[in-house]
């Protein structure tokens, strides 16, 4: 077997999050964070395309399955700033929506509405 020049993994397409109920998911990421939805899924689940370019998704497993998931950091310019407005809207956050420094970033972490654990992310400049 050849070993290759590079590797196979280009990027990532796509980051996914499992979810009970789709329409309440889309509605959270959707009303609540204010992403677009780029693509339905006729109640399974949505794809939000992020201004980056970047694509975010939810689905509904046809067997029922569910766990929650962790990972994805969305992009924020003032991390206090978002936390404040995500919290006015509902959102609980770990902490109280305490912000956590870094020596490269600031963090807030907050949870979904179906249980999956998300970062509000800062980066240093």
């Amino acid at each position: 077997m050849a070993v290759a020049d590079k590797p196979a993994i280009k990027g990532i397409d796509i980051t996914t999050y499992l979810v009970k109920e789709p329409d309440r998911a889309i509605a959270f990421y959707r009303d609540t964070l204010g992403l677009k939805v780029g693509q339905e899924y006729g109640g399974q689940g949505a794809e939000f395309t992020l201004d980056d370019g970047a694509t975010f998704g939810i689905w509904k497993m046809n067997d029922g399955t569910w766990r929650p998931g962790g990972g994805v950091m969305f992009a924020v310019d003032d991390a206090k700033a978002a936390v404040d407005l995500y919290k006015s809207r509902g959102v609980k956050f770990e902490a109280d929506g305490a912000v956590e420094e870094t020596p490269v970033c600031f963090m807030a972490f907050g949870e979904d509405s179906e249980g999956n654990s998300f970062i509000l992310h800062q980066r240093k400049v």
